[in-house]
């Protein structure tokens, strides 16, 4: 087999399945990810279309490299997953930078830390839980709407999306009638590669994706500029206000980082939690045993979130780069390498976790990755657990069954990826109280 600086590159055909976004969906991809763990777990991608990268597997090294922030960096190279003519195009439209516009997934050290704190109190546990009667309330209206569906709902759309959406534009001071709006904007932006939410045919050039994308970042700049200017006047108690009157150093950050603050939020706030919700009723569907066991026992719900966190992990991927010469577990790492992190792969290391591809609601230990790990983990973890917990504790008591009536659909992504399609037919046992 072909080598580069002594490590092995990737086959030809498990290449082809890393950067192709519909192995994602059909979890072809878990395939690859075994092959790579047992044969080569740290090696060279050299695909068509794309520059040389390496593809980290096994959750040691995963964990290895996300703990160690100053050696490996996210704003040097592009941090999502890229072939070669988006990555020079974008580069043309932000005259040398690989990030269209620059957020906390971009930063690095000192710089990440200062722009972290202004709203890490605000996402901690105790500050979340003073939300919490509130979205309960909704998770029972969310819940009273499904029933309404005569026992047969696609999950995904009738419940999952619109649920955490609804939280997290709450707290970005979005009115509701404006919801529809992020929601069509989420999905084209995590979806540029899937034929159900890109914005143009997919025969579109490479280049074409960083064209569109940049269109739906200033679509969402263009509206939380509005938002801004409305906090700066009349500031509240709400996370909205923390960004739009943020300083750092005393000075006051530009808009485009504030707005860089909206769009991650915006996006990130409620794409992976809806992901994550309708991956654990996939999950239960297909596991009537383990639906009844945690319908009947409330306190195995915490393991269900952390098992449907990680058999799903919905940010399957994000990249790094090294800033030196280094080693990895023993494995050489040099200076430039650009580094393809695969949660999904991590968390279904067979040197952790037993039986890896099972759905088990009361695993022990579950030390998944798919929050992250090190200074860029998960910024509203707890708001996520919060909300999942709670639209848990509220719906599946009130079922009797469920089961899938049609095909489930994920969508086509290397990035950001779950189900767009759950069809399920449901019987109710009571009312949400």
């Amino acid at each position: 087999m072909e080598s580069f600086r002594g490590v092995e590159f990737v086959p030809d055909d498990i290449a082809a399945l890393i950067v192709d976004p519909s192995a994602y969906a059909d979890e072809r991809i878990h395939d690859a990810y075994r092959w790579l763990r047992a044969n080569n777990p740290l090696g060279y991608v050299d695909a068509p279309r794309y520059d040389r990268f390496r593809v980290v597997t096994r959750h040691a090294d995963v964990l290895s490299i996300s703990r160690n922030n100053d050696l490996f960096h996210s704003g040097d190279l592009a941090t999502v997953f890229t072939n070669s003519a988006s990555d020079s195009r974008t580069r043309e439209i932000t005259g040398g930078s690989p990030h269209l516009r620059r957020s906390l997934i971009q930063m690095d050290g000192a710089d990440h830390r200062k722009y972290r704190i202004l709203t890490q109190a605000w996402f901690m546990p105790a500050n979340v839980k003073r939300l919490e009667a509130q979205i309960r309330a909704l998770a029972k209206q969310r819940i009273a709407s499904l029933f309404e569906h005569d026992g047969h709902a696609d999950f995904v759309k009738d419940l999952a999306l619109g649920y955490p959406l609804h939280v997290i534009m709450q707290i970005l001071g979005v009115p509701p009638e404006d919801e529809a709006r992020m929601l069509r904007l989420t999905q084209e932006i995590f979806g540029t590669l899937d034929p159900d939410t890109q914005r143009v045919a997919d025969a579109m050039g490479a280049a074409q994706v960083a064209e569109m994308t940049n269109q739906i970042v200033g679509e969402f700049e263009t509206y939380f500029n509005a938002i801004i200017e409305d906090r700066r006047r009349h500031p509240r108690e709400d996370v909205a206000s923390v960004i739009a009157n943020a300083q750092i150093d005393g000075k006051p950050i530009a808009i485009s980082e504030s707005t860089g603050y909206f769009v991650l939020i915006a996006t990130a706030g409620h794409d992976t939690t809806s992901s994550s919700i309708a991956t654990a009723m996939w999950a239960l569907a297909e596991n009537p045993e383990a639906f009844r066991r945690v319908r009947d026992d409330p306190s195995l719900i915490s393991g269900l979130i952390d098992e449907t966190l990680r058999w799903g992990t919905p940010v399957k991927t994000f990249m790094r780069s090294a800033v030196e010469d280094c080693t990895v577990n023993g494995q050489p790492v040099f200076a430039g390498d650009w580094l393809m992190l695969c949660y999904a792969s991590a968390n279904r290391d067979e040197l952790v976790f037993a039986n890896p591809g099972a759905f088990i609601i009361d695993r022990k230990p579950n030390q998944h990755l798919a929050l992250g790990n090190g200074a860029h983990s998960c910024l509203g973890q707890h708001l996520a657990r919060l909300e999942m917990r709670i639209l848990f504790e509220e719906l599946l008591p009130c079922l009797e069954s469920i089961e899938l009536t049609g095909v489930g659909k994920r969508s086509h992504s290397y990035f950001v990826t779950g189900p767009k399609s759950l069809p399920l037919r449901f019987s109710v046992r009571s009312a949400p109280h």
